[in-house]
């Protein structure tokens, strides 16, 4: 197997963390989904949710079994093209106050952005919300 492994050219870590993932393909624990729920806004309270939160883990952690060694970084997802960016010179300033007039909300001259990243409430406070509701 090691001799596949080193004629692959795959990284034996990498297989390692595979051979885990496989393994143990729900090692998802209730914090770590708690924490992303928070994160992300998401709720993953369901079967389905934490299905498709783990089918999504399981794609993503493929990437680790790539050998990306001396691959360069692309600029763009064009292989065939080069970026071309302009110089970044000044051409206009002296605008702040106009832009704030067109923004919808600002304090302070500062925008104002809607609120992100509300803390869902804990799994222990969800679930009893849950036994009280008509779910």
């Amino acid at each position: 197997m090691l001799n596949i492994l080193c004629n692959a050219n795959i990284n034996i870590s990498h297989f390692v963390q595979l051979f885990r993932f496989l393994r143990y393909p729900h090692g998802i624990s209730p914090d770590l989904v708690d924490k992303l729920e928070r994160l992300a806004l998401v709720d993953f309270g369901s079967k389905e949710g934490v299905d498709c939160l783990e089918k999504a883990i399981r794609f993503a952690d493929q990437l680790h079994v790539i050998n990306t060694d001396g691959v360069e970084p692309m600029d763009s997802v064009l292989e065939d093209r080069e970026l071309y960016l302009r110089d970044d010179t000044i051409t206009e300033g002296e605008c702040a106050e106009e832009l704030l007039r067109l923004a919808k909300h600002t304090v302070e001259e500062y925008f104002v952005a809607p609120p992100g990243n509300i803390p869902l409430p804990k799994r222990e406070e969800r679930s009893a919300m849950l036994k009280h509701s008509e779910f």
